[in-house]
C-alpha cells in the first residue's frame, strides 16, 4: 500500500479521499489554486501546494505542475477524483512517465472509451448491447443523412469526442436532418475540437442506469449493481439511486454482466462506471463507460458496505480486489441529491456568493467513519459530503456544489421519507439552491412511484415550478420574534428591565413594524407590514402581545429556543418553531420545511439618521419621491436635508452624510425609486469650495 499520495482535485471528491487515506494511515497531499487556498479540501490533507491561478486551466487543468507537486512532496500516488484531469489520458501518460502510480485505468482503456465511436465499436465486437445507430469513420454529410433515414427517426446526433450535452441534438424528421447536422457539428467543433458525430435511434422516456465496476491488475473483474441516474437537468444527473427500482432480478444481472464484459474489452483496471440507456419495456443498451470514480459512488457505498476508493488504492497499488462477485451483497436503498448554487426557475442558472450560513441534517461526513457505515451491519441513516464551510464562497471558477446528502433505507420508501425529511433540514443563507426544488421533487407522484426517465423535469415542469404556498404568517411572526428580541423586546419569562425600546411605566406602547417579504428566486419583494401593541402589564411574564396583519387582530407571543437561532411564536390559534438566521436587517426564516426571508424597514433609525446629519445617499425602501430640496451645485453641510421620500404611509428625509457639493440629482419629484437605488451623487472632494 502507498505511503503518501497526492489528489489533483479540490472541493467534496478531495475531501472524501483525504478521510480514506487518513483512515488506512495514507498521507495526503492537497493541490490549491488562488482561490481555494482557505479552501476545505486543503485543511482535511496533510500537506497542500499552491499550483496557480483561480481558473482551472491555470491551476487544476496544469499537468506540469500536479507532476512537480508530487514529486516535491513524494507522493507516491495520484488519485484524480473526478472532473478536471480524471479522464486525461496525456496526465495519466504524465504520471507513468514519473514515475508515479495513476489511480485509474490504464492510458490505452482511457483512450478506448475517451472516442465515443470507438467505444462502440469495441463493445458491438463484445456483444455488449448497443442503441441502433451509425458509429463509422465517414463522415460524409450525405451518407449520414442516408444512415439516418434508415435507422428511422427520431434520432440522436451526439459529438462523438463530446459529453455534458453539448454536441447533442434531436432530430425529428428527414426534412431537418442536414440544418441539424451542421449546428451539431458546429457546437462539437467549438467544444471539442473534433466534428465527428455518430447517430442513434431516438429511444422516447428512456431511462439512465449505470453499472459500477471494478477491475484489478490480476485478471479479477466484479460488478457493485446497478444505479438509477435518470432524474437530470441540462443534461446532467440531480438525483441518483441504488439499485435502480423496478428492475427484475434477470435484467439487472444480464446488465451487470455486460459492464464487465465492457470493462473486460478494454484491459480495464480500477473504478469504471458503464452507463446505459434503458427503454421503458426493459431493453437496455450501452452509452459510454465512465474511467473513474463517479459523484454518485456513495449510494453504492451504502447499499454495499464498502468503501469504494479504498478499493481504488488497493487496486492500484497492485492488490487483487477485496471481494468476489458472489461475496458482494446488496443491503437497503441510497438515495443522493446533489445540493447546487443555482437558479432552477431561471433555467438552473449557477449562483455564487459567501454562504453566510450553512447547516445541514444531523448525519456523519465520510471523515467520521468510512463511507457513513461503521460497524459492519450498521448503516448511517444520513451522510453529507460537502467541500465547503459555513463562511466559503461559491465562485464562478468552479461546479456551484454545495454538498451531496445521500440517505439510507431498508426500502426506498423509508429512503425517500428520510431524504425529504433531511432535505426540509437544510438551511443556506448567501447564494440561491436547489433545495426547494428537490424537496418538490422528492415529494412528486412521477419520482415516489418510481415513474423515471430522463424528462421528468421537463414533462412534469409546471407542478414542479409551481408558486409556493409558504407559511408566511407564521414565518413572519418568527422574524418578529428574533427581531424583538435582538431590539431588547421582553419575551415570555424576561424582565421588562431588559426591554431597550418599547417597554412603557404604567402605559401601553404600540409599534409599527415595516417588513418586506424578499423572494429571491423572483428577485422580487412585497411589503409587509404589521403593527405591534405592547399591553400595559406589571407581570412580564405574562406579558400579552398582538400581531395585526391583512386587518385581523391575533394575540403574538414568542419566546427564545433552546438551540442556535431557534424562536418559538404563537399567533392566534397557530404555534410555530422555527430557526432565524439574522444577516443585517435581512432575517431568514426557516420553518416548516419552508424557506422565507424577510427585510426589515428600520424607519426610526433612518429617521434618526437624518436628524443627527447622518442620512443615507440611497433609498432605505422603495418608496416615491416627494420633495427634491437641493439643486446640482449646491454645497451642503453634513445632515442638509437633501430628498424626502414618502414609504408605507411615513415621510423620510435624507441628510447629506457629511459636507460636500451636490454633482447630480438622478431622481425628480413623483418618481418611484427601489431600495438602495441611489438618489443623488456628494462630491465630497469640493467640499467648501
Amino acid at each position: 500500500m502507498f505511503n503518501k499520495i497526492l489528489i489533483a482535485n479540490r472541493g467534496e471528491i478531495a475531501c472524501r479521499v483525504a478521510a480514506t487515506c487518513k483512515r488506512l494511515g495514507i498521507a495526503s497531499v492537497a493541490v490549491y489554486s488562488d482561490a481555494d487556498a482557505n479552501a476545505k479540501h486543503v485543511a482535511a490533507c496533510d500537506e497542500a501546494v499552491h499550483i496557480g491561478g483561480p481558473a482551472a486551466a491555470q491551476s487544476y487543468l496544469r499537468i506540469e505542475r500536479i507532476i512537480e507537486a508530487a514529486r516535491a512532496t513524494g507522493a507516491q500516488a495520484v488519485h484524480p477524483g473526478y472532473g478536471f484531469l480524471s479522464e486525461n489520458e496525456d496526465f495519466a501518460h504524465a504520471c507513468e512517465a514519473a514515475g508515479i502510480v495513476f489511480i485509474g485505468p490504464p492510458v490505452e482503456a482511457i483512450a478506448a472509451m475517451g472516442s465515443k465511436a470507438a467505444a462502440k465499436a469495441l463493445m458491438h465486437a463484445a456483444a455488449v448491447p448497443l442503441v441502433p445507430g451509425y458509429h463509422g469513420d465517414d463522415q460524409d454529410p450525405q451518407l449520414l443523412q442516408r444512415e439516418a433515414d434508415e435507422i428511422g427517426y427520431p434520432v440522436l446526433l451526439k459529438a462523438s469526442a463530446g459529453g455534458g450535452g453539448k454536441g447533442m441534438r434531436v432530430v425529428e424528421r428527414s426534412a431537418d436532418f442536414a440544418a441539424a447536422l451542421l449546428s451539431c457539428k458546429r457546437e462539437a467543433a467549438s467544444s471539442f475540437g473534433n466534428d465527428r458525430v455518430l447517430i442513434e435511434k431516438y429511444l422516447t422516456r428512456p431511462r439512465h442506469v449505470e453499472v459500477q465496476v471494478f477491475a484489478d491488475q490480476r485478471g479479477g473483474a466484479v460488478y457493485l449493481f446497478d444505479r438509477d441516474c435518470s432524474v437530470q437537468r441540462r443534461h446532467q444527473k440531480v438525483l441518483e439511486e441504488a439499485p435502480a427500482p423496478g428492475l427484475s432480478a434477470e435484467v439487472k444481472r444480464a446488465m451487470g454482466e455486460s459492464a464487465v464484459a465492457a470493462a473486460r474489452a478494454v484491459n480495464y483496471v480500477g473504478a469504471g462506471t458503464v452507463e446505459f440507456i434503458m427503454t421503458p419495456t426493459g431493453e437496455f443498451y450501452f452509452m459510454e463507460m465512465n474511467t473513474r470514480l463517479q459523484v454518485e459512488h456513495p449510494v453504492t457505498e451504502m447499499v454495499t458496505g464498502q468503501d469504494l476508493v479504498e478499493w481504488q488504492l488497493r487496486v492500484a497499488a497492485g492488490e487483487a480486489l477485496p471481494l468476489t462477485q458472489q461475496q458482494l451483497k446488496l443491503d437497503g436503498h441510497a438515495i443522493e441529491a446533489r445540493i447546487y448554487a443555482e437558479h432552477p426557475a431561471r433555467g438552473f442558472l449557477p449562483s455564487t456568493g459567501t454562504l453566510k450560513h450553512l447547516r445541514m441534517p444531523e448525519g456523519v461526513e465520510f471523515a467520521i467513519d468510512a463511507a457513513g457505515l461503521g460497524e459492519p451491519g450498521r448503516k448511517a441513516p444520513v451522510r453529507i459530503d460537502s467541500g465547503v464551510r459555513e463562511g466559503d464562497a461559491i465562485t464562478p471558477f468552479y461546479d456551484p456544489m454545495i454538498a451531496k446528502l445521500i440517505v439510507y433505507g431498508a426500502t426506498r420508501e423509508e429512503a425517500l421519507a428520510r431524504l425529504a425529511r433531511a432535505l426540509h433540514a437544510c438551511e443556506v443563507v448567501g447564494p440561491h439552491t436547489n433545495v426547494e426544488f428537490l424537496q418538490r421533487i422528492v415529494t412528486s407522484e412521477p419520482f415516489a412511484s418510481g415513474d423515471l426517465d430522463t424528462g421528468l423535469i421537463e414533462r412534469h415542469h409546471d407542478a414542479l415550478f409551481a408558486p409556493a404556498k409558504k407559511p408566511f404568517k407564521e414565518a413572519l411572526a418568527l422574524a418578529c420574534a428574533a427581531l424583538l428580541t435582538r431590539e431588547g423586546g421582553t419575551a415570555h419569562g424576561a424582565s421588562p428591565w431588559d426591554a431597550l425600546s418599547h417597554w412603557r411605566l404604567n402605559s401601553g406602547y404600540t409599534q409599527t413594524l415595516g417588513w418586506r417579504m424578499i423572494d429571491e428566486a423572483a428577485q422580487d419583494a412585497s411589503d409587509a407590514p404589521f403593527m405591534v401593541t405592547f399591553a400595559r402589564n406589571g407581570q412580564a411574564q405574562a406579558l400579552v402581545q398582538t400581531l395585526e396583519h391583512d386587518g385581523v387582530r391575533e394575540d403574538f407571543t414568542w419566546s427564545v429556543g433552546a438551540g442556535a437561532h431557534e424562536f418559538r411564536a404563537t399567533i392566534g390559534d397557530a404555534r410555530v418553531t422555527g430557526r432565524v438566521f439574522i444577516d443585517g436587517d435581512r432575517f431568514h426564516v426557516f420553518c416548516q420545511g419552508e424557506t422565507l426571508a424577510f427585510e426589515w424597514q428600520n424607519l426610526l433609525a433612518h429617521a434618526a439618521d437624518a436628524e443627527h446629519g447622518e442620512g443615507r445617499l440611497t433609498a432605505p425602501m422603495p418608496g416615491k419621491v416627494i420633495a427634491v430640496l437641493v439643486e446640482p451645485g449646491a454645497v451642503v453641510e453634513k445632515g442638509t436635508p437633501l430628498i424626502v421620500m414618502e414609504a408605507m404611509k411615513m415621510e423620510h428625509t435624507i441628510g447629506a452624510p457629511t459636507a460636500g457639493t451636490v454633482a447630480e440629482v438622478l431622481y425628480a419629484v413623483g418618481d418611484q425609486v427601489a431600495d438602495g437605488a441611489q438618489l443623488l451623487v456628494l462630491d465630497v472632494q469640493q467640499a467648501g469650495g
